[in-house]
């Protein structure tokens, strides 16, 4: 039974990230046997990176980076869902990722994008830094183009902004998370 954390990248006010997660989860069908869960980072309210060593020593001196390894350590995969500010993931998913290093490892990750193209070239931004920190990043995207113009009034997103398929991306994050299992114990 895979547990699956969906993160939502972005804090800012009047940030659409979490209604894009919401929108994402209401579309998706949960695989038999699995749970996922969002967390939102502006609930986590992680400050800027104030660890004193590495996160890969494994010292950590900061209750709230005790914690938040602990939030993580409980996924056995992850679906990443960023904005695409100046071509790159937002600062606070990048500072929020940055805390930890082994809670990550041999973990699949799959994306979730919004912005005028989707998020493209965040995505591209965070398969690089997920490859460096060991984990697996696949190829299911789920994209929200337009993003200013992707909502309707009832706050459902418009089918042709849309790219991907929620039920298949949480499907291959669970599966490969169950065939990779044997490597995080």
């Amino acid at each position: 039974m895979a547990h699956i954390q969906v993160i939502v990248g972005s804090t800012r006010p009047g940030r659409v990230g979490r209604n894009v997660a919401d929108w994402f989860m209401s579309q998706a069908q949960i695989p038999a046997g699995s749970t996922v869960e969002i967390i939102d980072l502006a609930d986590i309210n992680l400050p800027m990176l104030d660890e004193p060593k590495s996160a890969m020593m494994d010292q950590y001196s900061k209750d709230h980076t005790k914690s938040w390894s602990q939030i993580i350590s409980k996924a056995d995969g992850y679906v990443w869902v960023t904005p695409e500010y100046n071509h790159g993931t937002s600062a606070v998913l990048k500072n929020a990722i940055d805390y930890l290093y082994k809670e990550w490892a041999y973990k699949p990750v799959a994306f979730v994008g919004y912005g005028g193209m989707g998020a493209t070239r965040a995505i591209e931004h965070l398969v690089n830094i997920a490859s460096e920190l060991r984990m697996f990043p696949l190829k299911s995207r789920y994209h929200v183009l337009d993003v200013w113009a992707a909502f309707n009034n009832d706050g459902s997103i418009k089918p042709e902004l849309v790219r991907g398929d929620a039920s298949s991306l949480l499907s291959e994050v669970t599966k490969v998370s169950d065939a990779t299992k044997s490597l995080r114990q």
